[in-house]
């Protein structure tokens, strides 16, 4: 069976749309790799597939690298399991992480199962700009210099600080020069 599945992506370019044919039998590591081929991105962040209900609502975990397994679903690694082993019917919907950080992601869906084989995932149709593939915010800027003193918020959090808010007991103990922090 060869698998027909469309990716598309909330943010940026309006256009963006990758089509990918598959065989049944290629795995969600031959996936990924074809997704992250066609929009240029590099192999260097923890991505999953989720298998997701009409709603959008994430269902079953695909994961790049074995993690510890939840109590509602197996643990199932990309490289270990097949496009076959999931994707059952057409329509079927499922969302692919490429920013874990942020939770960016783009929305597939299974949109034909015909009869026929192939050799693993191949673009079929690219269209449109992908999005940057990290958001441009690093959670870690201004940390650096002592004690993180070159830290500021940015306008809105400011706004919604309120210092008397912050319960400080527990922390009046921790110290960085005697190395109770660790």
């Amino acid at each position: 069976m060869i698998y027909k599945l469309t990716f598309s992506c909330e943010e940026g370019d309006p256009n963006f749309r990758r089509v990918f044919e598959a065989d049944a039998d290629a795995t969600f590591l031959d996936l990924h790799n074809a997704i992250l081929k066609s929009v240029d991105y590099p192999d260097d962040q923890m991505t999953s597939f989720f298998l997701c209900n009409d709603e959008w609502e994430k269902g079953q975990e695909v994961t790049l690298v074995e993690m510890d397994s939840s109590f509602e679903y197996d643990n199932m690694v990309m490289n270990e399991t097949r496009l076959s082993d999931l994707l059952e019917e057409q329509g079927q919907r499922l969302i692919y992480i490429f920013d874990p950080m942020f939770e960016r992601y783009f929305f597939g869906s299974l949109k034909e199962i015909k009869a026929g084989s192939m050799n693993g995932v191949e673009c079929v149709e690219s269209r449109g700009k992908a999005p940057k593939q990290l958001k441009s915010e690093d959670p870690f800027a201004g940390l650096g210099g002592k004690g993180g003193d070159d830290f500021e918020f940015d306008d809105e959090f400011k706004d919604e600080l309120d210092l008397n808010d912050i319960d400080m007991e527990g922390f009046q103990d921790l110290s960085w020069e005697d190395g109770s922090m660790f």
